[in-house]
């Protein structure tokens, strides 16, 4: 099928990195993707060698001859323009943000009927991405565990990018927006060998400004990474003993990682990212220790400062890491378990044309 995929990138590349992902992956299964971006810049290093069967066009760049599905992405919209004239309509899908929240399921899949000046009457599907089987699911290109599992403790990777690891050091990735909380990252982490990875942007400049110089505090040294492609930042985080992350496509990458993390989410106006946080936070200990749960979620309430917390976890013996570290893989391998997003995507259009 012909795939016509619509992104605006608003911020902070997380539009277009889970643009690109959805593009790659479908293209990957041997369909053809056209994606058209307002900016897209940030694929000089996202994605810098492309990929087969996904072509890249500006946002007004028109359709492709014969579109078999537009998917509009976290209603960023369509041009005027989406299909061409007297060609059949195609299924369209507007593809939202990713919740854990109950009226994603509730949601899911959901028509909604379209009428636009100058095209005919159409329906619109809602697609959520989610972590249960009522929803879209998550992104996962096929075989992508299996790689993981190949890739051994990144030692060997990491030395390629010029970073020299340590035999007792604990190594943490860093991939933030602006945070209050990172002073006190800092301090927890220091209390033990560490090697901080940061990455590019607010994640190094808060780390600079904290530590100075010296990238180091304590028994903390940090270092700077480059801009990473979108396959090597998953090695980053492959290579890492806990993953800091942003945003709703590196929380995807972290949780197929299988090691612990920390979620920070963008910040919304209205508060909604509390509540968001809350539902994903339920879904992510059910089942779990009672204990292990309650100083992690404090830990993920200090992180996103919406409540008051501790960062405690972060530095918990070898004990509560290993804790940590298994109810981390376990949740990853359930997850697994259920078909992907891009696999339940194909099999909806298919019923709906």
């Amino acid at each position: 099928m012909q795939w016509d995929l619509y992104c605006r990138v608003v911020d902070n590349f997380g539009d277009i990195g889970v643009a690109w992902r959805l593009a790659a992956d479908l293209a990957g299964r041997g369909e053809s993707v056209r994606l058209a971006v307002d900016d897209a810049s940030a694929l000089a290093w996202l994605a810098p060698r492309g990929a087969p069967r996904v072509e890249v066009v500006a946002w007004d760049g028109g359709p492709s001859a014969a579109p078999d599905v537009v998917v509009e992405l976290f209603g960023g919209g369509r041009p005027r323009v989406a299909w061409p004239a007297r060609t059949r309509t195609p299924v369209l899908v507007n593809v939202e943000h990713l919740t854990a929240e109950r009226y994603a399921e509730r949601s899911h899949a959901l028509p909604s009927p379209t009428s636009r000046p100058g095209e005919p009457a159409t329906t619109t599907w809602f697609c959520f991405p989610g972590f249960s089987p009522q929803s879209g699911g998550l992104l996962r290109e096929p075989g992508l565990l299996e790689q993981r599992r190949a890739f051994g403790d990144g030692a060997a990777w990491l030395a390629s990018l010029g970073v020299a690891t340590r035999p007792a050091e604990r190594r943490v990735v860093l991939f933030s927006y602006r945070n209050d909380a990172i002073d006190a990252m800092l301090d927890t982490l220091a209390a033990a060998p560490t090697l901080l990875l940061a990455t590019p942007g607010p994640a190094i400049e808060q780390v600079t400004a904290c530590l100075g110089p010296s990238l180091a505090r304590g028994a903390l040294r940090a270092v700077a990474l480059p801009w990473l492609s979108q396959t090597d930042f998953d090695r980053l985080l492959w290579s890492s003993d806990l993953n800091l992350v942003r945003g709703e496509d590196s929380l995807v990458r972290a949780i197929w990682a299988g090691v612990p993390f920390l979620w920070q989410l963008y910040v919304q106006g209205d508060g909604a990212h509390r509540a968001k946080l809350d539902a994903f936070l339920d879904r992510y200990f059910a089942g779990a220790d009672a204990v292990l749960a309650a100083d992690l979620r404090s830990a993920f309430v200090r992180w996103n400062g919406v409540a008051a917390g501790s960062l405690a976890a972060l530095a918990g013996d070898s004990t509560a890491r290993a804790a940590w570290s298994a109810h981390a893989g376990a949740w990853r391998d359930a997850l697994a378990r259920q078909s992907d997003f891009t696999t339940r995507l194909l099999a909806f259009v298919e019923g709906k044309r």
